[in-house]
Order: C-alpha cells, then sequence, then structure tokens
C-alpha cells in the first residue's frame, strides 16, 4: 500500500510534498495507518488530536496513545480538550454534529494560526460509501451524490482511493497498534448501522462494491461538472442584478426551461429552501407571494424574483430618535448627515433634501412604515398620499418597502429616505433656518 499512496500523491497530491501539513488523528487505525504512510513518505507533518470528552476515561486514553505516538515518531502534536455536550445543548446541535464543528473550527483555526498549509484527514474508500448511502437514503441532489471531495479548500483526504481492507492489511503488516472506538459498534448511529449491517451485505452480491462505486462516482462528478457548466451559461442570462441586500432573477429565464423546476433547485438550493413545488409555483404567482427558509425568501414581484435574507418581522415597530439636528445618525440603510445651511444647493438628488427647521416637532424619529401612513409628496402641493399607493405607483417590491425607512416629525413623515419629500415640510421664502439632511450609503 505504500507504493500505491505515494503513486497516488505524485499523480494527484504533489503538492503535499512541499507544504507543511497537519494530521487530523484520533487514534483509530485509519488516521494512524495515515500518520505512518506520510511519515514513510517523508512529508513534513505535525499531529492534532480532538479530546471530545464522551467516553470518560477511554478519550483520556486515546489522547495518552496520540501523545506516546507523536514521541515515538518524533512528531509535534496538538490536543484540544472540548466540552462536546456542552456545545451541542448550547447549539443546539446532536452530539455527532457537535463534535464535528468543534473539531473542524479547531483545524481551521490552527491551520491558520501556525501557517500549516493543508489539513489531512483519514476518510477512505468505505467512508465514501458510507456517506454516499447515508445522503442516498435522507434524499439529495447530484451534489450529495458525488461523495467526499478528495481537497476542500484546506482540507485534504489521501486515502480516499483506499479501502478500509487495505488499510487494515498495511496495519497489519506493519504491526502498527492503534486505539478502537467503542462507539463504532453501535449501530444506533446510522453510519455504524450502514457500516455493519448494510454495506456487507452490499459487498457479498458485489464482491467488487468499491470499484463499481469508484466508478459510478467518476461518472457522477462528470455529470456534476456539466451541470456547473450549464449553470453558468443559464445564470448569466437570469440574473439582472446583485446587491448586498438582494439578487433579482428574470421569472422568464426559469419558465422557458424545458425543466425549470431542476433549474430552480440548481440555483437555490444553497439557501435552504426545501418547499421546491412552491417555489415552482412563484413562477406564475401573484406578485409579492414568496417562500422561506431558515435563512432567506424568494419573493415573486411581477416578472423577477427576488432572493433575499430573511426576516421574522417584515415591518419592526423599532424606531431611532434623532437628538441632533447638525450631526450625523447611523441608520439601517446608511447614515444621516444633518446640517444647518444658509441656501440650498442648485443641484437635487434624491438622497438629500432641504427642510424648514421651524416647521420640525418633537419627537423626531426614523422609523419603517405603519398601517394607515399617508404623507405629501413634494410638488403635489400639499395633496395627501397613502404611502402604500405611493409604494405601488413607484413599483417597490416587498424587499424595497422592507428596506424603506422614515423621518418623522412628531410621526408626521417629512422624508421617505431616499425617496421623496414631503411637501408640507419645504423650504420657502418664509423659512428662517435650512436643515440639510443627506442619505450617505
Amino acid at each position: 500500500m505504500l507504493k500505491e499512496f505515494q503513486d497516488h500523491l505524485e499523480s494527484r497530491l504533489s503538492f503535499l510534498k512541499d507544504s507543511k501539513l497537519l494530521i487530523a488523528i484520533s487514534g483509530g487505525i485509519d488516521s494512524v495507518v495515515l500518520t505512518h504512510l506520510c511519515c514513510k513518505s517523508q512529508l513534513h507533518v505535525a499531529l492534532a488530536h480532538c479530546n471530545f470528552n464522551l467516553r470518560g476515561k477511554e478519550s483520556d486514553a486515546d489522547e495518552d496513545f496520540v501523545l506516546q505516538l507523536a514521541e515515538d515518531l518524533d512528531l509535534e502534536v496538538f490536543v484540544e480538550s472540548f466540552d462536546t455536550e456542552g456545545y451541542a445543548e448550547e447549539n443546539k446541535r446532536s452530539i455527532q454534529m457537535a463534535a464535528r464543528e468543534l473539531r473542524y473550527n479547531w483545524f481551521a483555526e490552527l491551520s491558520e494560526q501556525l501557517q500549516f498549509d493543508y489539513v489531512l484527514t483519514a476518510h477512505h474508500a468505505d467512508d465514501n460509501l458510507e456517506t454516499f448511502l447515508i445522503n442516498f437514503t435522507r434524499g439529495t441532489g447530484l451534489e450529495g451524490l458525488t461523495g467526499i471531495p478528495e481537497v476542500n479548500e484546506v482540507f485534504v483526504r489521501p486515502l480516499l482511493p483506499f479501502s478500509n481492507e487495505q488499510i487494515a492489511n498495511f496495519a497489519k503488516y506493519n504491526d502498527i497498534k492503534w486505539r478502537d472506538d467503542s462507539s463504532n459498534k453501535s449501530t444506533k448511529y446510522l453510519r455504524n448501522k450502514l457500516r455493519h449491517d448494510v454495506i456487507p451485505i452490499l459487498k457479498e452480491i458485489n464482491p467488487s462494491l468499491l470499484q463499481s462505486f469508484q466508478s459510478t462516482l467518476s461518472h457522477l462528478n462528470d455529470t456534476s461538472n456539466i451541470v456547473e457548466c450549464a449553470m453558468e451559461t443559464f445564470l448569466k442570462e437570469a440574473i439582472i442584478n446583485v446587491t448586498n441586500q438582494e439578487t433579482k432573477y428574470k421569472v422568464e429565464t426559469f419558465k422557458k426551461q424545458s425543466a425549470p423546476k431542476a433549474f430552480l433547485y440548481e440555483t437555490f438550493k444553497s439557501y435552504g429552501f426545501t418547499q421546491w413545488e412552491d417555489i415552482l409555483n412563484l413562477l406564475t404567482a401573484q406578485p409579492g407571494k414568496y417562500v422561506a427558509s431558515t435563512t432567506h425568501r424568494l419573493i415573486k414581484d411581477r416578472d423577477v424574483l427576488i432572493l433575499t435574507g430573511n426576516t421574522s418581522e417584515i415591518f419592526p415597530n423599532e424606531s431611532i430618535t434623532v437628538l441632533d439636528t447638525n450631526a450625523t445618525l447611523k441608520i439601517p440603510c446608511g447614515y444621516l448627515e444633518f446640517s444647518e445651511v444658509d441656501v440650498l444647493d442648485t443641484e437635487h438628488h434624491e438622497n438629500c433634501i432641504y427642510i424648514d427647521k421651524g416647521l420640525l416637532h418633537s419627537p423626531l424619529t426614523i422609523r419603517q412604515k405603519k398601517q394607515g401612513d399617508a404623507f405629501s409628496p413634494l410638488g403635489m402641493k400639499g395633496k395627501k398620499k397613502k404611502l402604500s399607493k405611493f409604494f405601488k405607483d413607484e413599483k417597490f417590491s416587498l424587499v424595497d418597502k422592507e428596506n424603506t425607512w422614515l423621518f418623522c416629525s412628531d410621526d408626521n413623515i417629512v422624508w421617505v429616505i431616499g425617496k421623496r419629500a414631503d411637501d408640507r415640510f419645504k423650504v420657502t421664502d418664509k423659512t428662517k433656518h435650512i436643515i440639510k439632511i443627506e442619505l450617505i450609503q
């Protein structure tokens, strides 16, 4: 196996030979064999071990074993102890997910602080098959069937082409000692159930299962590359514009595809959505309809779909009090710069207004819309207009409405910020003090 491992490094992972490497080591057979293979291949490695404190004395014995192995092989070693159960409870995670987050976050932190180029993990071909089956049984798209990536940012998995059997034979032939994790024998976890109950039956049916699986993965990854290229071309046509708050897509670009649901899935799968029939129905829905995930919303607005971050409350009741009309105030959509001036600037733009200071009454506040709001748009000579009607006439989307803030005097709208000033507060010949307000984004 050593020769095969070194050949694999040469052909696929040659960049590791001149890199500073950190091996994630549990003390189990896979990571211990990886450590020996790397040492025999003269790679520049150090060890990193997580003690999750989940198995009492057994966890401490694993730590002691890794420390002794590092000493025997003359390797630098890092050990971190975690309160895994506390982290899982605090962050509402399963124990397995908590342990995964803790170790990967620590590995990434170590690699950044101590300038390791890559972190090596000991995932192998059987792990890859288990992950494939887990995703398959839970339901997934193409991306869940393409296997564990061999290189993913700083994480590299040099043992992916090798089977559990090859690793075990190498350990036995070289008289390598390791630690057995008793929790790996329990079939209460899905991965272990697949490992002990399902995969042996599949290997009995097809003794060449892993080779067949590797071939299937290769085909699936080729297909994934084709899909990725097709999506790049599609999105160039579909995306109208991208801002910090939202991304807009042409509805028609989705509708003209022979399989619009597939394009919707590939476009929005990374944003936590699961209601794909509802998202498909957005293409023909009335404006204002939306589908929400825990992190994002997809909103239908006339002939576009708008992707934006989720908000638990569309129009919050919070308001910001303006205490000084000769200062700069931070608001959700930027900064408002207040200043007293003697004359009006002849250059006019929507982000700047001039008002009569004498017409302002406390409290001065910045807030969002509320039911029944109305104002007198500048130029309409005092005629009232409902804010909802103004939004409609200006063709505001739901996101536009949510991101619109109002400057108010005693709850009367002075300025729909960045959009339209109120005629009642404009500067006239009788004005004695002029306030200039500018929105800086």
